[in-house]
């Protein structure tokens, strides 16, 4: 009888132990998530999830990485040093077409961060020739600032939005594009490049065309929403492995930043995260700007007084309408590759949207949070350009301006 005692409580003795150490392993920490992000103030999202303690609420360990360019994010996410970014959405079409990158490389497209928020600032040589929304003045502009000097604009990467958009601008001023300089600056060293005139205007996204206007660089000539009210803009842009095999803390993650967006879109709450986001290890560029931009108030510079957008400034989350990414999204930039001339035949535009966009994931996740999938594969209507029916590329192609 003392034996068999003996026996269970050694037993039980040895069942708490490996009880204790199963539940050790169970719950050790997860892997840390690497999310890089450009200081630009849509990386919003990334930052609020962060700071607020939302990716720990939904059990992830994410880390966010500043980046100092879109090359850089491109390399780490494809070598796998990061797992995902703050993206600009057009991105990963134009790696995998070879626009920006080499051919074939995925990136994959999780959900879309925010809509609208850009702009083309001009430098001061356009003041008094050129002013806000004045597109039919542009081309006159440059003619005469020609006839001085050569004039050049700036994008962030080949094929990325801030390209499209800047392109897009030309096309609809009558601007031809090999009459003028296109470069690559990253989104943080544009102003300083216009300060010591390396180019004449440029896009990107804000705090920088408003930290522009403020220090008297240049000006505010149009936003991208005056281009295309409410269009996408970043994207969470995870690595092909990580989507593949960590697909349930992609889903934590996305949760987190969906929580965020939404949190981002009460605007009691956008002077909070100015000043997050003016912190030097976040945007590092000053508070006022941050957040009168965020809030819709664009003092435009050059004298042209303040623009107050009222339901178009930079949303996150829009009742949802921000966060689907659509496979037409991926249609339309792929036919603005054929228009400008990046791609000289039409590639096969469903093949690269199934292959790149991670809709099924963001449609489960959508499920789980409430947040309505919208509707896909209408027709996009563009401020400046032919409806684009993304069913019927070949028709646009034939009947937009270049």
């Amino acid at each position: 009888m003392k034996l068999s005692i003996k026996n269970i409580i050694l037993f039980s003795a040895m069942t708490l132990l490996l009880t204790g150490i199963f539940a050790f392993k169970i719950s050790s920490p997860a892997r840390k998530i690497k999310l890089g992000f450009i200081p630009l103030t849509d990386c919003a999202p990334l930052v609020a999830a962060k700071e607020l303690g939302l990716f720990a609420k939904y059990g992830v360990d994410v880390e966010l990485e500043k980046q100092a360019s879109w090359a850089v994010v491109r390399d780490k996410i494809l070598n796998g040093e990061l797992d995902g970014a703050h993206c600009l959405f057009s991105m990963p079409l134009s790696v995998y077409t070879g626009v920006g990158g080499k051919a074939g490389s995925e990136m994959k497209i999780a959900m879309v961060l925010n809509n609208n928020g850009q702009a083309i600032t001009l430098s001061k040589d356009f003041c008094g020739q050129v002013g806000f929304k004045q597109v039919n003045k542009a081309a006159g502009g440059v003619k005469n600032v020609q006839s001085r000097k050569e004039v050049t604009f700036a994008q962030t990467f080949p094929g990325g939005t801030h390209d499209i958009w800047l392109r897009y601008w030309m096309s609809a001023a009558g601007i031809n594009q090999k009459s003028v300089g296109i470069i690559t600056i990253p989104p943080p060293q544009m102003v300083a490049n216009m300060r010591v005139d390396n180019m004449e205007g440029y896009c990107v996204g804000e705090p920088w065309n408003g930290v522009a206007a403020a220090q008297n660089v240049g000006f505010t000539h149009i936003s991208s929403q005056d281009l295309w009210k409410n269009h996408p803009e970043k994207a969470l842009v995870v690595n092909s492995a990580f989507a593949s095999a960590n697909r349930e803390d992609l889903k934590k993650v996305m949760k987190a930043i969906i929580e965020a967006c939404k949190w981002l879109d009460n605007m009691s709450n956008r002077a909070k995260v100015a000043s997050w986001l003016s912190k030097p290890n976040y945007v590092n560029a000053p508070v006022q700007v941050l957040e009168a931009r965020l809030k819709g108030s664009y003092d435009l510079g050059c004298e042209l007084g303040v623009q107050k957008y009222k339901d178009d400034y930079m949303t996150f989350y829009n009742n949802g309408i921000v966060s689907t990414p659509k496979k037409s999204y991926v249609h339309w930039f792929l036919a603005q590759y054929v228009r400008f001339g990046y791609l000289k035949t039409e590639p096969n535009y469903k093949a690269i949207a199934e292959k790149l966009v991670l809709d099924d994931l963001f449609a489960e996740v959508a499920k789980e949070m409430g947040v309505p999938v919208q509707p896909d594969m209408q027709v996009i209507k563009t401020n400046f350009d032919v409806a684009f029916d993304p069913n019927n590329v070949s028709a646009y192609l034939k009947t937009t301006k270049h």
